[in-house]
Formats: structure tokens, C-alpha cells, sequence
């Protein structure tokens, strides 16, 4: 394939940015700034019990600046495929170090399992630990309604859990109750999301470092921040006997965000979802929906003539798209298999166009992302002072491995914060952050 040149590669642009324009999915129509004002009110709304589509849940974990030392906690990761376990201690350098690791598949996953088959399973996964430590830190990211002894009920489960009669229980006194059944008891949970552990996680891995306050993300499978809020702030929930003047981190809820600005495509995407309703907001960029709707850009695309005859008869309405597939076909030339094989059905024309096609996708993703952060960087009204700037400490394999990504959220979130006043922030990547998290949650909690 030879290179078309600057005129041709322009006018390639040219038609792909007008036909993603048609269908409201360029990313240079997106009101960035409006964006940013509509998630900003959705927060206040939230925060004051009025109608939102952000939860705004309140943890009832305060902030605290001291990290206990040399204390081992035992902590849990359920939220994904696995379910994690392990202990950790952090040390006289206020280091963690992570023992006893272990991971199991979750249950639920595989098949319907009952309230009592659940929580053997997770009791079952810390019963050689558990005698360790009092105190356990247990990560639990799907939606909970958090009350103020730190214990979830869980509302719903989402990324295909299939328990059913797990919802509206309590997750940290069902997990007392079967590890009494255990034998086992003088037990204390604290539960928490792991947005809100990759929170606590930036507080614990830098404590020289003077940050105003802290905001935590996942883009994974999902998309969700925390930060830091005013207990006097908050009207959702009773906060009464806690010091109005003190603070907490509140948990967004941020992939249920319904005033993004989302196009055509996306509306035909969300229908064929299992819950159109619900989550709309990470549905048009997360790990798990990202290569569904590049797939839905290209069948659009084709319908309107865009590809050539050839790749428009290799590219199979069966074939699915990851959000892997996406990542690898910008790192030009493609190295999924699904995506080779499309190479060898597609003209010059044809590889230009789904570059721009997925490059939009990215560039978007990034918008929305940086409309989240530097919502919360406002709201937390903490990071004027540039020599306390508020600390991000963002998490998931999407984050990172989007092709520059970090630096694409970056860009915007200069844009957003700069037009506003002056802010200040550091995005950090902490290792093993969510198990970290779950320990300072158990430690403080």
C-alpha cells in the first residue's frame, strides 16, 4: 500500500469527520465546557438529594492523614471476573507489602448461585488469613446504599453476577455472620468500591507528598471517580452525627451520568444493551463497550457507502469488536488477528478512514473522561494553591492503554480548568492500588 499523501489523506479526513458529524459522534462537536457544567450541577444535585443521575453515595469514610504502620489487615477485591484476596502491611516506610495473594473465580459467574453459596465462597477465600487480622477491607464495586457503620447493602449486580438473592443484603454482616459460622468471629468490615480504594490508594503511596486533597478513577471494564467532599455538603444521605466541618469520600457513581452528549450511534448502540437505562454514560468509551460501539460506527459506515466493496463484504455483521482491537489497530499496523484479516480486504483509503473512525472514538473517550475529573477538581474546591495540588490516582487497563491517552485527558482537563479560574492536579498511577485502598479503608475505617 503506498502512501496517498498530504491532499488525499486530508480529504479522507475531511469525509470522515463529516460523516461522524452527521450522526452526532465527532468529537470536535462536543461542548466541552457545558459538558463540564451539566456534570457539575448533576453533583450538586446529587450531593443535595435532588433529582440526579449521580448517585453521589456518600462512604462515611473519612479523611484521615495518618497511615497506621506495621498493623496487617486482610483485604477483598470482588468486583470483575476474580475475586481477590490477600493481607497487607505497611511497613515503618509506610511501604505496603502485599502477603498471602490469592485469587478465586468470582461466584455468580459462572451460574446462579444462592445468599448462602455467595458468602461461603468469600468467607471461604480469607479462612487461612482471617486469623491474622480483626480488621478487613473488603473492595465490593457494584452499587451499594453505604451506611454510616461502613457496611453496603447491596442494591443490584451488575457485570453479570448472577445472585440474586445477594441484593438488598448486607455484605459486611452476611460475611460476619458466615465466618461465625466459621468458627470465626470479633471480626470489623469497612466496604468500599474501587474507585474509592484507588482514592486511598494516592493517600497512602505518597505520604511526603503535600496534595489538598484526592480523586479516584477506574476506566476498565467500567468507568467511576470518588473524591473528597464537606460532611456539611451533603444532603442525600444522614450525615447528622458526623463533624459537619469534617470531610468524606463520596463515591459519583459517574458511569450513570445521563446528560452526556451523546450521538445517533450511541442511542442504536445503548438498545441492544441488557439495561438500556442504566449507565449510559460509560457505554459510549469503557473497556466493555468501546469495541461494541466502534463495531456499531462501522456498520453505520458501511451502510452509508463509506468503505470499499471489498471491505464492506469482509467485515462480517458477526464479527465483535474489543476494546483491545481498537487499541491495536492505532498502533499501526494491526496486531489482533481480527483486525489482520480486515488489512487484507481494505484499499488505502479503507485503513485511513477506520483509523480516523477509532481515533475519534479515543479522542472522545478522553473528553468525557477529563468532564469527570475536572468536575470533581472543582468540587472539591481544594486545588487552587499550586504547591497543594489535589492528587489523581487513576486505575484500569483502558486508562493506560489507550493510545495517549493520559496525555489526551490531560489536554482537556487544561482546557476545562483553565477557562474556570486556576486549579491545580497530578494524575498518579499506584501499584496494586485497589488491594492498597481496601487496606486503608480497613485500617481507618
Amino acid at each position: 500500500m503506498k502512501n496517498l499523501g498530504y491532499p488525499g489523506v486530508k480529504a479522507i479526513k475531511d469525509l470522515t469527520v463529516k460523516f461522524l458529524s452527521g450522526y452526532g459522534m465527532y468529537y470536535g462537536d462536543i461542548d466541552i465546557q457545558k459538558h463540564a457544567g451539566f456534570f457539575i450541577q448533576e453533583m450538586k444535585d446529587g450531593l443535595e438529594g435532588r433529582k440526579s443521575s449521580l448517585k453521589m453515595i456518600p462512604t462515611f469514610i473519612e479523611y484521615q492523614s495518618q497511615l497506621p504502620e506495621k498493623e496487617p489487615v486482610v483485604v477483598l477485591d470482588a468486583g470483575g471476573t476474580n475475586l481477590r484476596s490477600a493481607l497487607v502491611i505497611f511497613n515503618k516506610d509506610k511501604e505496603p507489602v502485599i502477603k498471602n495473594f490469592k485469587a478465586s473465580v468470582m461466584p455468580g459467574i459462572d451460574k446462579e448461585v444462592s445468599k448462602d453459596e455467595f458468602f461461603e465462597s468469600i468467607a471461604a477465600s480469607i479462612k487461612d488469613i482471617i486469623g491474622l487480622s480483626d480488621k478487613i477491607g473488603f473492595v465490593f464495586s457494584y452499587p451499594v446504599k453505604m451506611f454510616p457503620d461502613k457496611d453496603g447493602m447491596l442494591i443490584r449486580f451488575t457485570k453479570e453476577i448472577k445472585a440474586g438473592e445477594v441484593e438488598g443484603q448486607f455484605i459486611g454482616k452476611n460475611l460476619i455472620d458466615k465466618l461465625r459460622e466459621f468458627g470465626i468471629s470479633g471480626k470489623k468490615v469497612v466496604i468500599l468500591n474501587d474507585t474509592v480504594a484507588s482514592l486511598l490508594a494516592g493517600m497512602s503511596a505518597f505520604p511526603e507528598r503535600q496534595y489538598s486533597s484526592f480523586i479516584g478513577l477506574i476506566l476498565g471494564t467500567g468507568m467511576n471517580a470518588s473524591y473528597i467532599e464537606r460532611n456539611s455538603e451533603i444532603r442525600n444521605s444522614d450525615v447528622s452525627s458526623l463533624n459537619q466541618d469534617g470531610y468524606q469520600i463520596i463515591n459519583i457513581e459517574a458511569g450513570n451520568f445521563g446528560k452526556g452528549q451523546r450521538g445517533e450511534i450511541d442511542l442504536e448502540f445503548n438498545r441492544k444493551t441488557l439495561e438500556p437505562d442504566q449507565y449510559t454514560y460509560e457505554k459510549m468509551f469503557s473497556g466493555a463497550y468501546l469495541g461494541g460501539i466502534a463495531g456499531e460506527v462501522v456498520k453505520f459506515a458501511l451502510r452509508d457507502g463509506i468503505f470499499s466493496e471489498g471491505f464492506s463484504k469482509a467485515f462480517s455483521d458477526t464479527l465483535i469488536l474489543e476494546s483491545k482491537d481498537i487499541d491495536d489497530y492505532l498502533y499501526f499496523p494491526p496486531r489482533g488477528a481480527s483486525m489482520s484479516g480486515l488489512l487484507k480486504a481494505m484499499d488505502n483509503e479503507d485503513r485511513i478512514k477506520l483509523y480516523y473512525i477509532f481515533d475519534n472514538l479515543i479522542e472522545r473517550a478522553a473528553i468525557f473522561v477529563s468532564v469527570v475529573l475536572s468536575s470533581a477538581v472543582i468540587k472539591s474546591s481544594k486545588a487552587i494553591d499550586p504547591c497543594y495540588p489535589v492528587c489523581i490516582t487513576a486505575e484500569g487497563s483502558s486508562f493506560y492503554k489507550m493510545k495517549n491517552f493520559y496525555s489526551r485527558v490531560d489536554r482537556y482537563m487544561q482546557k476545562i480548568l483553565g477557562e474556570r479560574g486556576i486549579y491545580h492536579y497530578e494524575i498518579n498511577r499506584v501499584e496494586n492500588a485497589i488491594l492498597c485502598g481496601a487496606a486503608m479503608a480497613g485500617l481507618v475505617g
